[in-house]
């Protein structure tokens, strides 16, 4: 049963649950909801909590154990001359999961029935011309092995699948039973309900911080894996990024300061950018603009924050860039060789990031008191001089955490550097040369058949480290910031 089946039947369940748990506490207290401890709604909830959220946490559990499970036992099967090969355990399990799905789709098309697709073998059809047919392309040709694998990889998912679909749902049914004969005039459900509810709130809570820390080991644990391979000392003070993807070890150079360079170089332009517009933007919309003309700008300059970065990638290529070699190429000031560059992109990410510090910046100003304004203005100030002397400084800590909120964005952009900064990895002060970051090359490094047993490959789980240190470290800053030194107004 398809797992969307299995959450809808556990959603009937509930609804059933709630009626009849509601009923019954009403009849157990002869129709008469002054006899019951809590309200009705509250026995309702309680079985459909019953049956919905043991039975949710056991779907859950399930799909996250299922695939390490059916992956352990095929690799069990797997013959050791497919490694031997050359293949890495890795690969020759794409292999598998590629052709288990190409079957599953042949049978979903209607080229196959269950059966036929059971026994199907590689010896008595082409299984890569056949998938092939079907829309499902593999990169090579497929062993017997291979195949059987496949199948016992299909088998293992079917029988999981079935199981999977039946002990959800009992566990959902038997939750609703339990809970349906607790509910009668003395059970105290609102007490249970409220429970239930503030364990749901925590758990929700819970998400982003079981989300941060479980992407902190995921890239701790391959950073330390890279370094086994390719000594710190040489990552973190390494001049030269050149990493050899030739198949010959001790090859590559691969330093992160040129990355952290062009990293840092970027955003500064950016927030050049960013920052001026955004703050006199923000000013000038809370302090001058008429509600009028704030209620048309403000959404306006809000667009862009939700244009995508692509688009902006696009629009630095084909327009900026352009535009740029115009006026300081080699027909003019022959500063700038080419379209792409650190200026190109610094521009376009600065244009992306003037919503996110007028945004912020202009709640800030609105959050200062009036009476401050009315006080300055009582005293003779113009109002130039009290966005100056009061408004500004009042805002001041919370405009530097917008700031540096915004900054943290620009570190982690990705698609506008790529294709308006270019791909060359230097130490450079001109801001017209070539340049690339730290989030440009993760990509490059993960693209394609990678071998992640190199470190060719494990460098961008490194990178990304470093990446992850950088800019939880300026939220943390921005944040401390705004507590420590945020004006308090009564």
């Amino acid at each position: 049963m398809p797992v969307l089946w299995v959450v809808a039947v556990i959603f009937v369940v509930s609804v059933v649950g709630f009626i009849t748990g509601r009923a019954r506490a009403l009849q157990s207290a002869g129709g008469d909801a002054r006899r019951l401890h809590s309200l009705p709604i509250y026995y309702g909830s309680n079985v459909a909590l019953w049956a919905i959220v043991p039975a949710a946490a056991a779907l859950i559990v399930w799909l996250l154990m299922q695939p390490m499970f059916v992956n352990s036992k095929v690799i069990e099967t797997l013959p050791a001359s497919l490694l031997d090969a050359g293949s890495s355990i890795g690969l020759v399990m794409s292999d598998v999961r590629r052709v288990a799905e190409g079957l599953d789709v042949a049978v979903a098309q209607g080229a196959l029935s269950r059966d036929a697709a059971a026994s199907i073998g590689s010896s008595s059809v082409n299984i890569r011309d056949f998938l092939g047919s079907i829309g499902v392309a593999l990169g090579s040709d497929v062993s017997p092995e291979v195949v059987d694998a496949a199948q016992l990889y299909r088998g293992l998912n079917a029988t999981g699948s079935t199981l999977m679909s039946w002990i959800v749902l009992a566990i959902s049914v038997l939750g609703a039973a339990y809970a349906y004969g607790r509910s009668n005039a003395n059970f105290r459900a609102r007490n249970v309900v409220e429970r239930g509810t503030l364990g749901l709130l925590i758990g929700a809570a819970s998400i982003a911080i079981v989300t941060t820390i479980g992407i902190l080991f995921a890239l701790l644990f391959n950073t330390i894996e890279f370094f086994k391979l390719y000594p710190a000392t040489e990552f973190f003070f390494g001049t030269s990024w050149s990493p050899s993807f030739s198949g010959r070890g001790g090859l590559s150079e691969l330093g992160v300061l040129p990355l952290l360079w062009g990293t840092f170089y970027i955003s500064f332009i950016a927030m050049l950018v960013a920052v001026p517009i955004g703050l006199f933007s923000a000013i000038y919309l809370s302090e001058y603009a008429s509600s009028r003309v704030r209620s048309v700008a403000k959404p306006l300059i809000e667009i862009l924050a939700g244009i995508p970065t692509i688009v902006y990638g696009l629009f630095a290529l084909l327009t900026v860039g352009p535009l740029l070699v115009s006026v300081f190429g080699k027909d003019t000031l022959n500063w700038m060789q080419g379209g792409t560059a650190v200026m190109t992109a610094g521009l376009v990410m600065g244009i992306m990031l003037i919503p996110f510090v007028s945004s912020l910046s202009d709640d800030i100003i609105n959050a200062v008191p009036q009476a401050l304004r009315e006080g300055s203005y009582g005293l003779g100030a113009t109002q130039s001089e009290t966005i100056r002397l009061v408004i500004l400084p009042a805002a001041l800590p919370g405009i530097v955490g917008a700031v540096l909120l915004a900054a943290s964005r620009a570190i982690g952009e990705t698609m506008i550097v790529v294709l308006g900064a270019g791909a060359a990895a230097r130490l450079s002060m001109n801001p017209f040369d070539a340049m690339t970051t730290i989030t440009a090359k993760i990509v490059s490094q993960l693209t394609g058949d990678a071998d992640f047993s190199s470190p060719e490959a494990l460098v961008a789980f490194a990178l990304g480290m470093t990446l992850f240190a950088l800019t939880l470290g300026l939220n943390v800053f921005a944040l401390y910031i705004v507590r420590k030194y945020r004006e308090q107004y009564d």
